[in-house]
């Protein structure tokens, strides 16, 4: 277990019931720090359970935990947005010593081939994807430097960010643009004691699985019906075979890592990309 007591944490794209920012949000509530949560809505997947409410029950988890939370809305796309969430967190805590930038855009109309590709579908996956990271790693760099008590910054990338893949060339782009970023930052906030490190995570059983699903069939469904329709959970069961450890990753097999990242155990590592995909990626 790491000893985060005192810390405050900022986890960005938290109000997926199955999601990776969800399990990050609260497993470093159970190390000890106090957790602000963000969403660019309450609710993002609403359909999937009528009893979720998004980033209010992820708030109230953390609370059962007895750490301090809350939620706080906001489009990680939008600069005044990031501005309005950063001072929202720091007026209700203080001070911000962990940020894990996993906002990310929902797939869609992006996952067709390159000649099919709509400029705006484009520059919405790179909106949030990439620019949206900077927005937020901007800001909160800015407040850590100021500060001057060192801190811990997590990217969010992926596999694709790794190596490309046919009909996700706006995805993987700017996944690989993440972790370029992500080495650009680590180099320049590595003199003010702050680490910064991306994650690359596999195949991961979250609500957006289903929408990559839905978007690379030939059939007209949408993310929706893909999950409710049982599809899901038949495709996950599949792609169990195709990961060397013999399962795809929960939301919990990046929050082990980002806890890791986050606690003072990873204070000589900085500006690394690294794979949590059970053996599937491993350059």
């Amino acid at each position: 277990m790491y000893n985060l007591n005192g810390k405050v944490a900022l986890v960005t794209g938290a109000g997926g019931e199955h999601g990776i920012g969800r399990a990050i949000a609260t497993r470093l509530a159970k190390e000890g720090a106090d957790v602000i949560v963000n969403d660019v809505i309450s609710d993002p997947y609403a359909y999937d359970s009528n009893d979720w409410e998004g980033v209010p029950s992820v708030v109230r988890e953390i609370e059962g935990l007895g750490r301090q939370a809350v939620a706080i809305l906001a489009d990680v796309s939008d600069t005044d947005q990031v501005d309005a969430l950063m001072s929202e967190s720091i007026e209700r805590f203080g001070h911000i010593d962990i940020f894990v930038s996993n906002a990310g855009s929902r797939p869609g109309p992006d996952r067709v081939p390159v000649v099919e590709l709509e400029e705006q579908a484009w520059d919405t996956v790179h909106g949030v994807n990439l620019k949206g990271t900077f927005l937020c790693c901007r800001a909160v760099a800015r407040h850590m430097i100021s500060r001057g008590r060192g801190g811990k910054i997590i990217t969010m990338s992926s596999m694709l960010g790794k190596q490309g893949s046919g009909r996700c060339a706006a995805y993987a782009a700017s996944k690989f643009g993440v972790i370029g970023f992500t080495q650009a930052l680590a180099q320049e906030l590595a003199p003010h004691h702050i680490n910064v490190n991306a994650i690359c995570p596999g195949i991961i059983d979250t609500e957006r699985v289903s929408y990559i699903a839905a978007a690379l069939s030939s059939e007209d469904i949408t993310g929706e019906e893909w999950r409710t329709s049982g599809r899901h959970a038949e495709a996950m069961r599949q792609r169990n075979s195709d990961v060397p450890l013999g399962r795809v990753g929960v939301g919990e097999d990046v929050a082990n890592t980002a806890a890791f990242l986050a606690s003072s155990e990873s204070d000589y590592l900085t500006g690394l990309a690294i794979n949590v995909s059970g053996g599937l990626t491993m350059s």
